[in-house]
């Protein structure tokens, strides 16, 4: 009994562990953020606009492009609306970047990472791809 006891949690603690973890499901995610600015100004970003690093504007690896998020950062309490426009961050423990402005905004360019708390409060429904009719 011990045994199959044993083997079970270790499945399980294998499957906790290896299953990815997606956003697309979570309205709120506690972690760090970074920002990015005049390197990437003007820019394309993986929605096709030009990136502004003077906008509102975010990267998120999972969220629909255009979901708007509210950027709470933890150790001031300061509070941001952002749009997701493009992808990343591509640094591993990072879960959102912002826009030079939003981090300006949220007193944290000089660190360059800070705690933050990001919620959902709109997401872009996906588009459904016509079909292509028969001739």
């Amino acid at each position: 009994m011990n045994k199959l006891l044993i083997k079970y949690l270790i499945v399980l603690l294998l499957f906790a562990f290896t299953s990815p973890i997606h956003a697309k499901n979570k309205k709120v995610q506690i972690g760090k953020g970074s920002w990015y600015g005049k390197k990437f100004h003007g820019r394309k970003t993986a929605n096709g606009e030009r990136y502004n690093m003077y906008a509102y504007t975010a990267a998120h690896k999972t969220l629909p492009f255009n979901t708007m998020v509210r950027v709470t950062n933890l150790r001031n309490k300061r509070s941001i609306i952002v749009r997701i426009n493009d992808r990343g961050p591509y640094v591993r423990g990072r879960i959102i970047d912002l826009s030079y402005l939003a981090a300006k905004k949220l007193g944290y360019i000089n660190k360059g990472v800070a705690k933050l708390k990001v919620k959902v409060l709109y997401k872009q429904k996906r588009k459904k791809k016509k079909k292509k009719k028969k001739r």
